[in-house]
């Protein structure tokens, strides 16, 4: 059986190796962290839609309580972001995220989250790793209780008066705005539909109603499992201006146009920056896998660009030390300045709408590149076994060429795999993905065939090593 590993964003694995057992020693291995860094108390603990994540939640739940702390659980299943929002709104110890986000069904996972709210860094997801263990309860302590609570409401509140405070208005009921909302069967559903419509919005719903399996597939809010919704809001015979989706626990976002149908990630980050900067001012944090227009929007406002590797715990770090105005990756996981330090999809929904009122995404957008240049960006996928991304990325080192696709590297940036600057402004990266036996590589052009030829060279230049 694979060992219990926390990667990107968490430990996830098959039912097979996800069990109720191990999930136990995870519970045990927090609540020793947590008794021996000195934080007692209350955890959180909150799970998406799937078939086991209410069990495994009561699982860790009884698991804390053995050794002493008191645990609150929604009342059902509900977006990690409000598991996040809770850990800081009420000061407890920590909190416990049950989800495999976007995987598909079979997968489940675990996600701890300090007392910051802001995603564990490698050292704490290390010391809970050195002290997983059979459960453990301590027979000094008094047990702990279980009792449900409201997580949406107070989440909605904060997040209505921040888009209050960042946009000057989070009140669209004079907007006439109607908004198609995929939930893909997952854990935004009832929840981000709520909140939209709570702020005036007019919503059209798509998989809003709880499915185990989502669909038979992934709840993984990509072009390709968002037809129905791109149909939707494409079709000029019909109402919805706007469309939104989550992943399967709703920390993630994806936009669709009128115009562009799927909104490319990296282009509402851009937008979602610029917007923010007409009332704010601030510097930006962004993934190495994130797009340069987003460094030409900061050039534009003289403001300063924050890169950091992928994943969202160095987004989270980088916006609290330079206390920056928005952090995201190319993903679409992003947070505001005000807000927890985790991705929230629920929030950046209502930010979507609330831009999307005052001027189309599409038009901006479309300003945007006007005035910076057109950016494409896409990625392959190279299968590599876990075991072997090391020696892959070491042999890497020696191998990395002089130009690529015919363009000079002018600069090899390490902060995440490698990372190479070209001549004519595009890039190309390489790196280990932090959840599947695989590498990445991604390619920034000015178009579609530039992009195509430089990951045909990244593929090339790292399948060979595999």
């Amino acid at each position: 059986m694979e060992t219990i590993s926390f990667g990107t964003d968490g430990w996830r694995a098959t039912l097979e190796e996800f069990t109720t057992p191990r999930v136990r020693m995870v519970g045990q291995a927090v609540a020793t962290y947590l008794h021996d860094e000195g934080l007692e108390g209350t955890v959180v603990v909150g799970y998406d839609a799937r078939e086991t994540s209410r069990g495994f939640a009561e699982e860790v739940a009884r698991v804390l309580c053995a050794n002493g702390f008191d645990v609150i659980v929604p009342e059902r299943d509900r977006p990690t972001p409000l598991v996040a929002h809770a850990i800081v709104e009420r000061d407890l110890a920590g909190g416990l995220a049950i989800t495999a986000s976007h995987n598909p069904p079979e997968y489940n996972g675990v996600k701890f989250i300090p007392e910051d709210g802001a995603p564990a860094l490698p050292d704490v997801t290390d010391a809970i790793a050195d002290r997983l263990a059979e459960p453990d309860p301590r027979p000094e302590t008094e047990h702990g209780t279980v009792r449900e609570v409201d997580l949406v409401t107070p989440h909605a509140d904060s997040v209505l008066e921040l888009v209050e405070t960042v946009t000057g208005s989070a009140d669209l009921s004079d907007a006439d705005l109607t908004v198609a909302y995929d939930a893909m069967h997952g854990s935004g559903r009832g929840t981000t539909d709520a909140l939209l419509e709570r702020a005036g919005v007019s919503v059209e719903r798509l998989r809003c109603e709880r499915d185990p399996e989502f669909g038979g597939g992934a709840p993984e809010p990509a072009p390709e499992n968002l037809e129905a919704l791109i149909e939707l809001v494409t079709d000029d015979e019909t109402a919805p201006e706007l469309g939104i989706a989550n992943d399967g626990d709703a920390d993630r976002i994806a936009i669709v146009t009128p115009e562009r149908g799927y909104l490319d990630e990296n282009l509402f980050f851009a937008a979602l920056y610029d917007s923010l900067l007409e009332d704010d001012s601030g510097s930006v944090v962004r993934s190495v896998s994130t797009t340069y227009l987003i460094d030409r929007v900061a050039d534009a406002h003289g403001e300063t660009v924050h890169e950091v590797p992928v994943g969202f715990k160095w987004v989270a770090e980088a916006m609290g030390d330079h206390d920056a105005l928005v952090g995201g990756e190319e993903s679409g996981g992003f947070t505001v300045r005000g807000h927890v330090r985790e991705k929230d999809g629920v929030l950046m929904a209502l930010l979507a709408a609330v831009m999307h009122a005052a001027e189309p995404i599409d038009s901006r957008v479309d300003r945007l590149l006007e005035a910076h240049g057109a950016v494409v960006q896409d990625k392959r996928s190279v299968p590599c076994p876990d075991h072997e991304k090391a020696r892959v990325l070491s042999e890497l080192e020696d191998e990395i060429p002089e130009t690529v696709a015919g363009t000079a590297v002018e600069g090899v940036n390490t902060a995440d795999g490698f990372k190479l600057q070209l001549a004519d402004g595009s890039w190309l990266l390489i790196r280990p993905s932090g959840t599947e036996p695989v590498l990445r590589v991604y390619a920034e052009g000015a178009d579609e065939r530039r992009v195509g030829e430089l990951l045909e060279a990244g593929r090339e230049l790292v399948e060979p090593l595999v």
